[in-house]
């Protein structure tokens, strides 16, 4: 810390900053200057503007970038629905099926796939709301073990995906550039925003949320002040990198590009004769981005208690009423622990908000790991009001500790999508997968221990009225 250690070697270039308005030209004068769309932009360039809200939302929220490509994205055959990819009414990840239940669930290790490309290994396992209003959001396992095509590209005009690399090495070009994800890296794609992945390290395994609302922010800091916790400038973006292949005309290209979108929770698909990632220059503030989870600086309790959290919140999706957000996401990363006289881990709890939390990598402080327990790979639901908190044997471990300083989660770190929407679960999630730990609320809470002891000589403070 407090950058992470990456086994697999950086390979690209980027911008730094969060929701900064960048410039990134892969020719120099590629940029037109000082307008944005003059009648003959540079170079035969088209321009073509990316819109991320509507033209009036207030200066503080408009996400908007300008692409200077050599053939505008409109420039392809009709798009037609695909039996292919996992959305369809007759697949066990249907979200129109969603089974909203107020149980507890965890999940084993999710399995690898090799035979699954990033977009065809998209399993959703939870979600709530419809992306057709523009309301909810959406949480995925992925798995996939093969590069999508090179002439390929997805994107999702529902929402803007979070991706939380797990296991493997994401290498994702987009329209704008170059994206390196590596497990303790996650990355942000914008709705719209087309993209392909590579895998260049083999099988890869991670979690994703898709907004269906709004963008993602950094959290407000309050009292904090004006550092900490996620900074803007360690996040970054791609810088400007395009490929040259089309013909005279945008339908006489000597190769076919296939463009699937997901669009209201189904895939449809075109060919096209040119290659989409032919951006050659583009400037703006809607744009993809990553961020290293080693550079996130942590805060914490220096007298007693443990606070909530909230405090570990590197991103939020708020909703219209403040403080309340449609997709939190937070972490549990290496950390001191230094409170006196206090309970150290989460304390038990019920929440108003749907907590689906994730394992990078390690254990979690909180709950045991190894078989049957809450493992890398796995992932734990407690939806709204569900109560949760430390199983039996960490609470006892806690309670009985000696309280010095203690550094907890080294090599360790997890996470949550938090949600004020109660949230349904496939099918696939909870029977097609069979990752479900079955025993999950007996094994955890069932041996909690009843500790309770009357005091003797102690009268009880009735609660009638004399």
């Amino acid at each position: 810390m407090p950058v992470t250690a990456f086994e697999f070697g950086e390979r690209y270039k980027y911008q730094n900053g969060f929701g900064s308005y960048l410039e990134t030209e892969s020719i120099s004068g590629a940029l037109p200057i000082g307008q944005n769309s003059p009648q003959k932009p540079p170079y035969g360039l088209y321009a073509e503007k990316l819109s991320g809200t509507a033209f009036t939302a207030p200066r503080h929220e408009n996400k908007q970038s300008w692409l200077y490509r050599i053939l505008p994205s409109c420039a392809h055959p009709p798009f037609a629905p695909t039996a292919d990819g996992p959305f369809k009414s007759d697949k066990p990840t249907d979200p129109a099926k969603l089974e909203y239940i107020p149980n507890q669930l965890r999940w084993d290790p999710f399995d690898h796939d090799d035979q699954t490309d990033f977009v065809s290994g998209l399993h959703l396992v939870a979600g709530a709301g419809d992306p057709t209003l523009k309301q909810g959001i959406g949480m995925y396992i992925y798995a996939a073990g093969k590069s999508m095509d090179e002439k390929s590209a997805f994107y999702s005009a529902d929402g803007d995906l979070l991706i939380v690399s797990q296991d493997g090495v994401l290498d994702i070009r987009t329209e704008l550039g170059w994206l390196l994800v590596r497990p303790m890296e996650i990355c942000v794609i914008p709705r719209g925003i087309k993209y392909q992945v590579h895998l260049p390290s083999g099988p890869v395994r991670g979690y994703a949320l898709e907004l269906y609302q709004g963008h993602f922010a950094l959290p407000e800091l309050g009292p904090i002040g004006s550092n900490c916790l996620a900074n803007a400038r360690d996040f970054q973006a791609p810088v400007a990198c395009f490929s040259e292949d089309s013909g005279a005309t945008a339908s006489e290209g000597p190769n076919a590009y296939t463009i699937t979108v997901k669009f209201n929770n189904s895939l449809f698909q075109t060919k096209q004769a040119h290659t989409p990632f032919d951006v050659v220059a583009w400037h703006g503030n809607y744009y993809p981005y990553k961020y290293d989870l080693g550079r996130f600086n942590t805060i914490g309790s220096i007298s007693f208690d443990h606070p909530d959290p909230s405090i570990f919140t590197v991103l939020s999706a708020p909703t219209d009423h403040p403080g309340t957000a449609v997709a939190d996401f937070v972490i549990f990363p290496p950390r001191w622990l230094v409170a006196e006289d206090t309970f150290r881990p989460p304390w038990y709890h019920r929440n108003t908000m749907s907590e689906f939390m994730g394992l990078i990598a390690g254990e979690y402080d909180a709950k045991k790991g190894g078989r049957g327990g809450f493992m890398p790979g796995g992932a734990s639901l407690h939806n709204v009001m569900s109560g949760h908190g430390p199983d039996a044997k960490s609470f006892e471990g806690a309670s009985n500790a000696e309280l010095k300083p203690a550094l907890v989660g080294k090599g360790s770190c997890a996470f949550m999508f938090e949600s004020c929407l109660m949230v349904g679960v496939t099918e696939w999630g909870l029977k097609m997968c069979k990752k479900v730990q079955e025993g999950y609320s007996e094994e955890s809470w069932g041996g909690v221990q009843v500790h309770w002891k009357k005091p003797e000589g102690v009268s009880l403070i009735s609660h009638l009225l004399k």
